[in-house]
């Protein structure tokens, strides 16, 4: 039986994963056919593409009865992104560079944002008036985002491109893999974390949070790869913002959402930590490799912390 739910995890995982991607393309081309540019397609779709597994799994889990899934999987996936994602990413890069305006821009909307989540979260459940705070706060990001760019994007040349029907189809085809595979990705945690006997909140602030942050992961690696820091870096920053404003916030507008014990004590003092370094490492302009080093060794504490292992 423990196989049976660990192989449907997996299976789902992909499923969600490989949806979330399809989705995205699909949706960046149906933008550009509709004359956007090149940098709000940017800010709107691709950022908020990589974290559509997030959203979608945490939608779910309100909807099936497991809304402690929501926080640690937000909690979960911030921390993976900065010290997992960031950290193979400067590790594989060799060292990580960026602008002072893209530090100057994301650091203090990252800061803040994490903040705000932290004082909601504090009386341990995000509540309906908080819900609408996170909401609103993000309409304020994609608004200052957008009027900070308007230089950056008036030097662009809208090309249009056509959105086919084999597009039309991709599309449908990842929304329905993010339907069915956040479906059944929450069915088989509840499952997991019974057989286990830890919480479904513990066991998403680990196993979910990775498997969700795969699209982030795959962008920053191959960003990376490409010596394109700013991508790695910029990823890392609008799939954070959009998961703390909005993940949290669209299920928190159906029910209050508790946050476990294990996310509590454990899951937020890393996030704070993690978010310092990050804030460190970006006022420097640079991450090297022994910096990454550093970070996946804080995750892997961070991991055995979850499961008692250290």
């Amino acid at each position: 039986m423990t196989i049976f739910w660990i192989g449907l995890f997996i299976l789902s995982l992909m499923v969600l994963v490989r949806g979330a991607d399809w989705f995205l393309v699909a949706s960046e081309k149906f933008g550009l056919s509709k004359g956007l540019s090149k940098f709000v397609v940017g800010i709107l779709i691709v950022g908020i593409g990589t974290s559509l597994p997030e959203l979608a799994s945490s939608l779910v889990a309100v909807f099936a009865g497991a809304p402690e899934i929501v926080a640690g999987n937000v909690v979960g996936s911030n921390i993976a992104n900065i010290l997992f994602i960031l950290g193979i990413s400067a590790v594989i890069a060799g060292k990580l560079t960026t602008s002072k305006y893209l530090i100057d821009l994301d650091i203090p909307l990252l800061v803040s944002t994490t903040a705000l989540f932290l004082v909601s979260a504090w009386d341990g459940v995000i509540t309906f008036p908080e819900a609408i705070l996170l909401l609103g706060s993000f309409v304020f990001y994609v608004m200052y985002t957008l009027k900070e760019g308007q230089g950056k994007e008036k030097d662009e040349s809208v090309v249009k491109t056509k959105f086919t029907k084999q597009d039309t189809i991709l599309m449908i085809a990842g929304l329905l893999g993010l339907i069915f595979g956040s479906k059944y990705l929450v069915e088989s945690v509840i499952k997991l974390s019974e057989l286990f006997g830890v919480s479904a909140g513990a066991f998403s602030l680990a196993a979910v949070a990775i498997g969700t942050s795969l699209p982030e992961l795959t962008v920053s690696v191959k960003a990376a790869l490409q010596g394109k820091s700013e991508v790695a870096i910029g990823n890392i920053f609008g799939s954070n913002i959009f998961n703390i404003l909005v993940v949290t916030g669209i299920p928190a507008l159906f029910t209050r959402l508790p946050i476990d014990v294990t996310t509590f004590t454990i899951g937020l003092p890393f996030l704070i930590i993690a978010t310092i370094l990050f804030t460190i490492s970006g006022i420097s302009q640079r991450m090297y490799i022994w910096e990454g080093a550093m970070y996946l060794m804080i995750y892997v504490f961070f991991i055995g912390k979850i499961f008692n292992l250290f």
